[in-house]
């Protein structure tokens, strides 16, 4: 599938410009933005895409900063330490939780997280965001794009990188920018100093280079051919709408697996906000009765390492910062049926970590 990547060559022109302007032509055609919406890459994944858009965005007016998890904590810390920018208002909320999205001032630019990968905390929908705002929606949607439905007339800025939603390398993130994202860069430059790296002036131009294959720096041309392979993927499979119902058959089957185990549960209890991608559990009430998190935790790791030795799960442990459980993927690129084989897999490996905790 990557046999034609045009590896060793300029990203300047040519076969791989052309590469690169298709990853973007593809990543609009299939998530279906509105036409006067611009789809760019970044360097550094997710992380940023998102550093980029703060750094060279915020400062014109107040910023509030939503996070309830590791991810959306960087952006908090960006802003509160870093770029500190005037009237800056923090939304916080621990794992498992919502931030109140009914305090935020639209007066300001907002930064927050769609989907919480580390808490398995996602947004019931777009509805709290204000039409009539006067300033800029700076969404991380990573684990959320290619997998959930997003009001793209709410949001200015959304990022994301290809190694989450559509199973590619991830290397690069891509940021997709609304006009008033646009007229942001196009008349604005903060204070700060911003490295060449996360700059993002030159996307003020709707006509820029960046839009049309261009690079912020040197792409991988092996990522961006693995990650057209995955576009390709999705299109065969029915585009987003038909990812969406991948997602949901994949989770509604772990949930049901939740449901009627008696020693995990849901970190995220109301169900309205539970990811249905990075799905996060923690051991129940019940389960490990009197052990310290310490002691959960090390349940946590030994289940990881028995389904790993197995090959039956890999990559399962919670973010560090997390409760002791774990955290399944359930996005658009796993079978439902891999994840109705895992239940008793997962039953074996916590019983067998409690009766052989170091074997």
């Amino acid at each position: 599938m990557l046999a034609a990547a045009p590896l060793g060559r300029t990203h300047r022109g040519g076969v791989p410009r052309l590469r690169l302007a298709e990853a973007l032509e593809r990543t609009a055609a299939i998530l279906a933005i509105p036409s006067d919406y611009k789809v760019m890459m970044t360097p550094a994944s997710d992380t940023g895409a998102m550093e980029a858009a703060m750094w060279s965005m915020l400062g014109r007016r107040g910023v509030d900063v939503l996070a309830c998890d590791e991810f959306g904590g960087r952006w908090l810390i960006d802003a509160r330490d870093e770029l500190k920018p005037e009237g800056l208002n923090i939304h916080h909320a621990p794992y498992g939780q919502s931030p109140d999205y009914s305090r935020v001032d639209f007066a300001n630019d907002v930064v927050f997280t769609w989907n919480a990968t580390a808490s398995g905390v996602r947004l019931a929908n777009g509805d709290w965001i204000d039409d009539n705002r006067e300033g800029l929606t700076i969404c991380d949607a990573t684990s959320a794009v290619f997998a959930m439905a997003l009001p793209w007339e709410k949001l200015d800025v959304t990022t994301f990188s290809w190694q989450k939603c559509i199973g590619g390398e991830a290397q690069h993130g891509m940021a997709i920018l609304s006009p008033r994202a646009r007229r942001r860069l196009r008349g604005y430059r903060p204070a700060w100093p911003v490295p060449r790296i996360l700059q993002l002036f030159e996307a003020g131009e709707d006509t820029a280079a960046i839009y049309d294959g261009g690079a912020i720096n040197t792409p991988s041309l092996l990522c961006t051919e693995d990650y057209l392979d995955g576009l390709k993927w999705a299109a065969r499979e029915g585009g987003v709408p038909a990812l969406i119902n991948r997602t949901k058959a994949n989770f509604q089957t772990l949930a049901a697996w939740v449901h009627k185990t008696d020693w995990i549960d849901f970190l995220a209890e109301n169900p309205a906000i539970r990811s249905e991608t990075s799905v996060t559990l923690k051991f129940s009430e019940a389960a490990l009765a009197g052990k310290s998190e310490a002691e959960r935790w090390a349940v946590s790791r030994r289940m990881g390492v028995l389904l790993d030795r197995e090959g039956a799960a890999l990559d399962v442990i919670p973010h560090p910062q997390a409760p002791a459980g774990l955290r399944i993927w359930c996005g658009p690129t796993v079978d439902v049926d891999d994840v109705a084989a895992l239940g008793p897999w997962l039953n074996w490996a916590y019983h067998t970590a409690l009766e052989n905790p170091t074997g």
